[in-house]
């Protein structure tokens, strides 16, 4: 038996994230009899800490309060404690420990020896520059960036979702001479349950004042490096006589006020912050039926957001950096933070039939159908963990 534990998610089933999402998908949609599948989930309930199943996989509640910063590197360290006593009482002898983003940096070390022990490798998934990200304070983006290198120093293999990620894990730790692989994220094209008669869609719609085909899309994390204030100056500069819809989670957000404040968007009655949709069939209609879908992300590495946008929008902008570039070469247009490089964006493709824009979905969703199915991903992880090979070569 092949014991894989997963540690980093915050926990399945999946509502929002990345690794969430993953996870969920690698389990659900298992297919090797030879793997078990065990899930650290964190737990904000100090009464919720039982063990349950979960589609097979094995899933612990470990508890973590919150104290910052510090909570995630504590909630890894308690689901490798967790991974071990696990060993230990079920007397596993082999399998993988799979490590998702770098946040418990040099505290690796207390455990990887111990891991090899009981004949256990330790497998990273660096995610993105996770040190780049602004809400960060300074001194965290120095322990996050030298927390990479240690995860990276340390790991039997690193797994990156993008190809721009493992070249750069390649070159700026090559005197480690890191063992890497290249397993994206996946995806699915599959169209909404929900059509436009749908009562859920009426209200939702109705209640947002917006109309299909006539409203421009961003989703994703409220975060300053998902370039939110570029997006939102650059369209209150355009022409466009339709909305910016924005599904994020910005109640309470100190970003939000601030750009409030700086850009004065809530007196353009086409910006609208409508809220989070946890509705995953609603949230793939308003995809579906969005004129454009934005995409701003500037840090990571295979977005998630951006393989549902390439398998529902039509038409996609993309800020223009590697790992969208790499992901969806030319079925997408794209732009930058240059002097009206969205905003001219806009206006042009504002103009786009419905035939223009259909090319494009065509080339977008040849590219999820060729490179990012979840079944294509699941079986380049399965392989992985049913044939220790793939350490010898370190590509996949």
């Amino acid at each position: 038996m092949n014991n894989v534990f997963i540690i980093g998610c915050k926990g399945i089933p999946a509502n929002y994230g990345g690794f969430e999402t993953f996870t969920d998908n690698l389990v659900t949609r298992k297919k090797a009899d030879s793997i078990q599948y065990y899930v650290a989930c964190m737990s904000n309930d100090k009464n919720k800490q039982d063990e349950f199943d979960y589609n097979g996989s094995l899933c612990k509640n470990i508890f973590v309060p919150n104290i910052g910063p510090a909570k995630a590197i504590l909630y890894d360290t308690k689901s490798l404690k967790w991974a071990l006593e696990m060993i230990d009482k079920r007397a596993l002898k082999h399998g993988y420990v799979y490590i998702l983003g770098c946040t418990i940096g040099p505290l690796i070390n207390l455990f990887k020896e111990k891991f090899k022990d009981r004949g256990f490798k330790v497998l990273l998934n660096p995610d993105g520059h996770e040190w780049k990200r602004d809400k960060w304070s300074y001194p965290v983006k120095v322990y996050l960036k030298l927390s990479e290198k240690s995860m990276v120093k340390s790991a039997d293999l690193t797994i990156c979702d993008s190809l721009s990620i493992k070249s750069y894990i390649e070159n700026d730790y090559s005197k480690f001479n890191p063992q890497t692989t290249y397993i994206a994220y996946g995806s699915d094209i599959v169209d909404p349950k929900l059509n436009s008669e749908s009562e859920k869609v009426r209200k939702y719609f109705e209640s947002k004042q917006m109309k299909e085909e006539q409203y421009y899309l961003v989703v994703g994390r409220f975060v300053p490096e998902n370039n939110y204030e570029t997006i939102i100056r650059q369209f209150m500069l355009s022409n466009s006589n339709r909305d910016l819809i924005i599904i994020t989670n910005f109640k309470g957000n100190k970003f939000f006020n601030k750009l409030k404040q700086e850009t004065n968007f809530d007196k353009d009655k086409r910006i609208k912050f409508v809220g989070t949709v946890y509705d995953a069939e609603l949230l793939k209609y308003i995809r579906k039926n969005a004129f454009a879908y934005i995409h701003g992300h500037s840090v990571g590495g295979t977005n998630p957001s951006l393989l549902e946008a390439l398998g529902l929008t039509k038409l996609n902008l993309l800020y223009n950096v590697g790992f969208n570039n790499e992901v969806a070469e030319s079925s997408a247009l794209y732009w930058n933070k240059s002097c009206n490089s969205l905003s001219n964006l806009i206006n042009r493709v504002d103009e786009f039939s419905n035939e223009k824009r259909n090319e494009f979905f065509e080339k977008g969703k040849a590219i999820i159908t060729k490179r990012y199915t979840w079944n294509s991903i699941i079986d380049k992880y399965e392989k992985l963990f049913t044939n220790s090979k793939i350490f010898n070569d370190g590509n996949e």
